[in-house]
């Protein structure tokens, strides 16, 4: 396993430092942090937390209770405590499905994802009166990045048939390469800000364990079925770290990583629905 000096908790300090110049712009914009419950949600939650206070912005965070196995009232409960007491209201969304239909589902990560994109078009759709003032919070960290990379090149590049490398997988890149970015302006005005992308997950669950954040208790029963969680119990096994400009180089050079102006000039329904 991993050894635990391996692992550093997030400095907010340097965090602060590295994304100043977005951190500045947040004030009256809206903020829309997408929760999950999960660690790398947490984290970004907890940095905002410190942030917003600091650079005189506010946000709210908004979760799809789905699959609502997972997401129980008592879960809810515990969640929303601690953060109101902290001063962020969690906006539940009740997806108004069961989760029975995921076990025949050929991909229940991927269909699950579909229900959660829908959720979120629909309450931008009905919140959003100027899109020029959305900030949209996503929490992917440096190992999800990772994660994209390889599996971009063990299924893709290096299983590829003659014809290429396949359109299911082209159009899988397309979705988890802009990931790479940590802050996209779109041409409508709106952004998209990922506060994790450059830490490791190791040092996501230390901060975690240190400032002693809650997480959703009852674990997803398909995350298996996702190759960035079986890669994560790699990297964990393996003592593993990352450097996120290496990362991105390496993805550049060899894999053809899109530049970022490939989204930030895609009309918002497209991006919104195909892509984020």
């Amino acid at each position: 396993m991993m050894q635990k000096d391996l692992a550093v908790a997030i400095d907010y300090s340097l965090w602060k430092k590295d994304h100043a110049p977005v951190l500045e712009s947040m004030k009256g914009k809206k903020i829309f942090l997408l929760y999950s419950g999960g660690k790398d949600s947490s984290v970004s939650m907890h940095l905002l937390l410190k942030a917003c206070k600091e650079f005189g912005f506010s946000f709210k965070a908004h979760a799809g209770a789905f699959p609502v196995e997972r997401y129980t009232e008592t879960q809810k409960d515990r969640l929303t405590g601690y953060w109101q007491e902290k001063g962020v209201d969690i906006l539940w969304y009740d997806l108004g499905k069961d989760a029975d239909w995921l076990d025949k589902a050929e991909n229940p990560c991927a269909s699950c994802q579909k229900v959660r994109r829908e959720m979120l078009n629909r309450v931008l759709r009905s919140t959003v009166n100027d899109w020029s003032n959305l900030v949209l919070v996503v929490s992917y960290s440096l190992w999800d990045v990772v994660s994209y990379a390889t599996e971009h090149l063990l299924a893709g590049v290096f299983s590829r048939s003659h014809g290429g490398i396949s359109p299911e997988m082209e159009k899988r890149f397309m979705e988890t390469s802009q990931r790479f970015y940590p802050f996209l302006s779109m041409k409508e005005g709106y952004s998209v800000f990922r506060p994790l992308v450059k830490y490791n997950g190791c040092d996501v669950l230390k901060t975690v364990e240190d400032e002693s954040l809650p997480v959703i208790g009852v674990p997803c029963r398909f995350k298996d079925f996702r190759p960035k969680r079986i890669l994560e119990k790699y990297y964990e096994k393996m003592g593993l770290r990352f450097e996120y400009d290496d990362v991105v180089s390496f993805a550049r050079k060899t894999m053809n990583l899109r530049d970022s102006s490939a989204y930030t000039k895609m009309d918002k329904e497209d991006y919104l629905s195909s892509v984020f």
